[in-house]
């Protein structure tokens, strides 16, 4: 069973809205053993959404669209499937009376062109809006159908789930079941290497790596009869995965982050921690506090931005300033010592580094960033460097001292 997306509204076209319904679909529809091929965005147009219909049919059994089910004359998505299937539009009472009642609940006038959301294709399977006032619809016609959603994602999410879920099982007995790992450490195209001959040879399961914004996921995705046959069969290819990746793999789940893997091992030896920062400007004791919880072990954090407060707040000494710069091992070590001593924790993290634009040289070029880390007064220091813009650089400072955390403790 093949399924298309279309998003309608010149809105998402203009980027004044992003487009998130098509991810949330198409990872439903996938779990559910629904084939996606093809999504698409069409503006309030009706050649164009009419013409959407007549391409997306010759690939899918089934047009999933979202948006223009509003109360305007630009929100033509039920026209335009009326004049698909060649069927008038009838108003439907019930939905209507819901309509109404909302509207009167809300202390507002029904007007017009609220009332044109009670219209439906003749022979529709209408979908009660319980978030919303506009319904939405399910029409059928010789092996074609077409589902009818609203934009608002909070409308759309509950529709689709208690309405028209239950509704496409019926076309489907296979599920497809995802394993995510989440891996930091090496980069997308190393990984790829480690694992190369299993993604040549994948079929069922497959194997799908991608770049994240601060790390490497790994899918692995079976499909099968019900989700235990399909862990069964992701199973010996995950074990294979694992042991040649090892400790780069941090944890799985699409919702994993490293701050959660760090804050939970934390808690649970409880060691305490504190923090240094220069470069990263408060990022990594922000990104620690992600984790709700993590009071019982986070101390403090300290932004240490000039050469002064290094001295003053953790004790770096003007001399080891003065000699080997703020960006040096030798000043992360005494930052990352001094913070732990100072707030009496067990752990010290620091970072100082040039994030740029500006201020590098030949010797410390931007991107030059040193990490610190203290544990029970025994202190390492690691040198990094770093490529992309200030962000980047910032971010991925604060994902490799954590990912230096995670594997020391």
């Amino acid at each position: 069973m093949k399924a298309e997306i279309i998003a309608i509204g010149t809105e998402i076209l203009l980027g004044d809205i992003v487009n998130t319904n098509a991810q949330y679909l198409s990872k439903q529809l996938a779990d559910n053993g629904i084939d996606v091929y093809h999504q698409s965005v069409i503006g309030d147009n009706e050649e164009r959404v009419l013409e959407a219909f007549k391409e997306g049919f010759k690939r899918a059994d089934i047009i999933i669209t979202t948006g223009g089910l509003g109360p305007t004359k630009d929100d033509l998505t039920k026209e335009m499937a009326s004049k698909y299937f060649n069927r008038e539009l009838i108003l439907d009472e019930e939905s209507l009376k819901y309509i109404e009642s909302y509207f009167k609940k809300n202390g507002r006038e029904l007007k017009g062109g609220n009332k044109k959301q009670a219209y439906f294709p003749k022979g529709s399977i209408v979908l009660p809006n319980p978030n919303g006032t506009a319904p939405g619809a399910i029409i059928e016609e010789e092996n074609k159908i077409i589902i009818i959603l609203p934009g608002p994602p909070r409308e759309m999410k509950p529709m689709f789930k208690n309405y028209v879920m239950p509704y496409l099982n019926k076309f489907t007995n296979e599920v497809l079941v995802s394993k995510v790992l989440r891996i930091f450490g090496i980069g997308e195209g190393y990984m790829a290497e480690k694992i190369e001959d299993l993604i040549d040879n994948q079929s069922n399961p497959t194997i799908a790596p991608y770049a994240k914004d601060k790390d490497v996921t790994l899918r692995i995705t079976a499909k099968a009869k019900d989700k235990n046959t399909a862990l069964k069969i992701i199973e010996p290819v995950e074990k294979e995965i694992r042991e040649r990746l090892g400790d780069n793999i941090y944890g799985e789940g699409e919702d994993t982050t490293l701050e959660e893997v760090v804050a939970k091992k934390l808690i649970s030896k409880n060691l305490t921690i504190s923090t240094a920062e220069s470069c990263t400007g408060g990022m990594l004791a922000s990104t620690l506090i992600n984790y709700p919880g993590i009071s019982k072990v986070f101390l403090e954090g300290a932004v240490t931005y000039s050469n002064e407060a290094k001295i003053k707040r953790l004790g770096v000494k003007k001399e080891t300033l003065d000699k080997y710069g703020a960006v040096s091992e030798e000043t992360a070590r005494e930052m990352a010592l001094g913070i732990a001593k100072t707030s009496e924790t067990n752990i010290g993290l620091s970072t100082t580094g040039l994030a740029g634009p500006d201020g590098g040289t030949k010797e410390k070029p931007v991107g030059l960033v040193y990490i610190g880390l203290s544990i029970n007064g025994e202190v390492r220091v690691k040198k990094l460097n770093l490529q992309g813009d200030r962000q980047k650089i910032r971010i991925r400072t604060v994902m490799n001292i954590l990912d230096w955390l995670r594997r020391e403790i």
